[in-house]
């Protein structure tokens, strides 16, 4: 791992909370994330479940969390199983995590080998009544790829069918929605590379670069910083691209006169940033650009006011609605006459802004949650409007992280440049 030691603490802390959501005689099990094939012998990079770091802070594949607060055996209360290492693996793969670094990492002192697993598990399964396994229940997922944890559920039910079963994630939700002081100060981290990055960027910027070019001082940015890379594919979106809302092909040459939305975030030991910026090539806006900048400004503003501890999910969107309903009108976008004839299931303010203000954000840039539940100190949003117009071959977007505290919030990117006035005096001061 690139990133330096977050401290065991964390971790047990955040195993002492699920042990408290636990019925009596429950137990928890959490799966590594498989190595996922590329082609031939080849292999993707490995990148730890969210649920198992977040218990555990082990960063290692083949790896297996066990709680059980109620068993007979202290020692037993919680176990980590990982991969055994042996001369060939460490030659060929390298350093592998030993029994005592993996206490120290975790804070748990029980350490088995995977291979144990089996064992160790037939004999707790003969004392507890329920089993809460895991699995990928974010309401964005789409899961065609059979996972580690999908393979254990079937395996478990089919051999122990008389045990009561139970799902993990709705548990792990309601705990990774609120983030702790320790959480905070990683996503801070990470957002502080991501402002490193957009900073070195300013001075980069010009027309006729490339898209790749800027996505390539980008990546260097970050791992020189200590981040593993981006938080998720980087948007380099120049010109008419910025009207597509995941553009990641990022291959166009950048044009005088075009505006480049940039959306990237830097992760740091697991945890993600979430940045977007929208800058002129020649480090000038005209006067259209700007005045549809300041108009996506005015309503991100807003909206960030807005996130506030007892605020709800659908409340807060449809007011943010009818502010940026307000500001296309005001764009010459949308005819005021017409707007007050809308059907409102269908409100004429999404041709142009067609995507939510906010999302989670924690260990996934969209991260677990309830939109039902209100909104808490702890909670960590994105906050990204955007007003895109193909015809006019413009996207403006603008996006900040945002903290919920109990005296309102705190903007984790506030150092970081968004004024049209600032960012256009950085890139003429190279």
């Amino acid at each position: 791992m690139k990133y330096l030691p977050i401290g065991k603490e964390l971790f047990t802390g955040n195993r002492q909370n699920l042990a408290k959501l636990l019925p009596p005689n429950a137990m928890a099990i959490l799966h590594s994330n498989d190595i996922m094939p590329t082609n031939a012998d080849g292999t993707m990079g490995f990148r730890q479940s969210s649920d198992l770091f977040y218990l555990s802070g082990i960063d290692q594949e083949e790896s297996i969390l066990l709680i059980f607060p109620d068993t007979h055996e202290p020692k037993h209360r919680e176990i980590l199983f990982l991969r055994e290492t042996n001369e060939h693996i460490a030659i060929w793969e390298g350093h592998k995590y030993t029994k005592d670094e993996a206490r120290e990492t975790s804070g748990i002192p029980t350490i088995y080998w995977t291979h144990q697993f089996e064992q160790v598990l037939h004999g707790l399964l003969t004392e507890c009544e329920f089993v809460y396994l895991n699995s990928n229940e974010h309401t964005r997922a789409v899961v065609e790829v059979e996972t580690r944890e999908a393979r254990f559920v079937k395996w478990c039910k089919d051999k122990y069918p008389l045990h009561t079963y139970k799902r993990l994630s709705p548990l792990m939700h309601q705990l990774r929605a609120i983030k702790s002081e320790k959480e905070i100060e990683l996503i801070q981290q990470a957002c502080n590379i991501t402002e490193k990055a957009f900073r070195r960027l300013l001075t980069f910027v010009k027309p006729g670069v490339t898209e790749f070019e800027i996505e390539a001082e980008l990546y260097h940015e970050f791992l020189r910083n200590r981040s593993r890379g981006p938080a998720y594919a980087p948007i380099i979106a120049s010109g008419a691209n910025a009207c597509v809302l995941h553009y990641i092909d990022n291959n166009k040459v950048c044009k005088d006169g075009e505006v480049i939305l940039l959306d990237v975030g830097a992760e740091y030991a697991n945890y993600a940033a979430d940045m977007t910026r929208s800058i002129p090539v020649n480090g000038w806006f005209t006067g259209r650009q700007k005045q549809v900048y300041d108009a996506v400004l005015r309503v991100m503003r807003e909206a960030t006011s807005m996130l506030v501890t007892g605020n709800i999910w659908d409340e807060y969107h449809k007011e943010v609605g009818k502010i940026m309903e307000s500001e296309l009108i005001g764009l010459g976008l949308l005819d005021a006459a017409e707007v007050r004839k809308q059907d409102p299931e269908r409100p004429l303010y999404k041709k142009y802004f067609m995507h939510g203000t906010s999302h989670f954000l924690g260990l996934d840039v969209h991260d677990v949650g309830n939109k039902y539940r209100r909104f808490e100190p702890g909670m960590v949003f994105t906050c990204e409007p955007g007003i895109y117009i193909p015809e006019e071959g413009l996207g403006i977007r603008l996006e900040n992280n945002i903290l919920i505290t109990k005296n309102g919030n705190i903007d984790l990117m506030k150092n970081i440049p968004i004024e049209a006035e600032e960012i256009e005096q950085l890139m003429n001061s190279r």
